[in-house]
Order: structure tokens, then sequence, then C-alpha cells
């Protein structure tokens, strides 16, 4: 039944390779990211939830990074 259903879609071949698209471009962005990303960034943004609120060494190295998001 499913097989009559899309078969009567006109154009219905398109869709798996949009979605293929969508999915290689997404991780393909996402892999370019990982590469070219600033590690000093990256390891700030990792410490950030497990610093507390009144650490005044974390307003320090907050403030001397490069590049806050």
């Amino acid at each position: 039944m499913d097989k009559k259903v899309l078969q009567s879609i006109a154009g219905v071949e398109i869709y798996p390779l949009i979605s293929f698209a969508i999915f290689f471009l997404f991780f393909l962005g996402l892999l370019v990211y990982v590469v070219v990303a600033n590690r000093q960034h990256l390891h700030t943004m990792s410490q950030l939830p497990l610093l507390s609120d009144d650490d005044d060494t974390a307003q320090a190295t907050l403030l001397d990074s490069d590049v806050i998001c």
C-alpha cells in the first residue's frame, strides 16, 4: 500500500536526494567547524558550566579570552 501511495506523488524520487544532501552538508559543515575552530575558545566554552558564579578567576578568564559567544 505504501508503495502505491508514494508512487502516486509526482516528483517523489527527489525527496531522498534532498534529504541526503541536507544530511551530508550539515555534517560536512560540522566537520569544517571542528577543524577550523579556535582551540582556546572551545576550551573556554567547555569550562563555563564548571565555574561558579562567585569565582573571580572565572570573570578574569572570560575577559581575557579573544572570543566570547
